[in-house]
């Protein structure tokens, strides 16, 4: 019998962990329990599961919101995130960190880009020699020749961790404030449509989407695979419409308009999605949630990267998955 190639590498994705030393909870309309003492524990398992796996992953993508809100009123902020990172502490691996909108409920910008929430020194120079704008938090970096990842921040534009005072503030407060009428930002637009205008949500700055558009033209002339990673889904398909990006639609545009992309992976949704983008080939992978996990089961997954296809082995709630490169 003929043995299967081994992965070029591998490497594991969790996401909205969301530890809180709290009681269970619900969602914001109370339609679904959320599990804030026990993710910890299904965190732990994660790591386990990892080191124990046959072919251990090279590397961790962490899709955002490690903690939970609900501890920035009791104080509890940098305890939430000692007790997380004590758990990544013992991993051998790097992690590779995603900001989302529970970083921000806790912790400035500056401050989680003094953290070890910032992992943006495992960052590769732009190939371009033209870095990202300072205060977005957006990287990229290749663990196997051929294939690169992309970090973006979809806060970047956002009410969340920028300065009340600041341009960056009022121009994300005049662009919600277009589409969203109600007086509590957090309640979305009756229109489905517009939604996603809601205060937990953010977008990409054109400054970030041209920095993507250099890196992802470099990648097409090295005829590179790339996979890009963050917080918030930007395919409608891929997750309910509240949970996309401000403004999705310019970052699909710039993915579509370069053939080197091959993976848009997220979280915040916790119920996770998926989507093939049939005009370009791309997969769009919501991840489901570890907050909204019952403690009996699990939600983290194993990515082994083959020249022709991504392998999702997951654990728990989350299903597998083969993702071709077309």
């Amino acid at each position: 019998m003929e043995l299967s190639p081994p992965p070029l590498f591998t490497f594991g994705v969790i996401t909205d962990v969301q530890y809180a030393d709290i009681d269970d909870g619900f969602n914001f309309s109370r339609t679904r329990r959320r599990y804030y003492r026990s993710s910890l524990q299904l965190l732990r398992n994660a790591l386990s599961g990892w080191s124990l796996s046959a072919v251990k992953p090279d590397f961790v993508l962490q899709l955002g919101d490690l903690i939970d809100g609900f501890n920035k009123p009791r104080g509890a902020s940098q305890a939430a995130l000692d007790a997380v990172l004590r758990e990544f502490a013992s991993f051998p691996a790097k992690v590779h960190h995603v900001w989302g909108n529970h970083e921000f409920y806790n912790f400035s910008r500056s401050e989680l880009m003094k953290s070890p929430l910032d992992s943006s020194s495992y960052a590769e120079r732009s190939p371009t020699g033209s870095p990202v704008r300072e205060d977005i938090y957006a990287y990229q970096f290749s663990p196997f020749p051929g294939f690169r990842f992309v970090l973006l921040d979809s806060y970047d534009v956002s009410l969340l961790g920028r300065q009340g005072s600041s341009l960056h503030y009022n121009t994300a407060m005049d662009l919600i404030k277009l589409h969203n009428k109600n007086q509590d930002l957090n309640c979305p637009p009756e229109l489905k449509h517009l939604s996603r205008f809601t205060m937990f949500n953010g977008g990409f700055s054109q400054d970030q989407l041209d920095w993507l558009e250099s890196v992802l033209s470099v990648a097409d002339e090295k005829k590179e695979r790339v996979i890009i990673v963050s917080h918030l889904p930007i395919h409608p398909d891929s997750t309910d419409a509240v949970c996309l990006a401000w403004n999705y639609d310019d970052l699909l545009a710039v993915l579509r308009s370069h053939s080197s992309v091959v993976c848009y992976m997220a979280g915040h949704a916790h119920d996770g999605g998926y989507c093939l983008d049939k005009d370009t080939g791309v997969h769009h992978l919501t991840v489901d949630g570890v907050i909204e996990t019952p403690p009996d089961s699990d939600a983290y997954a194993v990515v082994s990267v083959y020249t022709d296809r991504m392998v999702l082995t997951g654990s728990g709630r989350i299903a597998d998955q083969v993702f071709l490169f077309s």
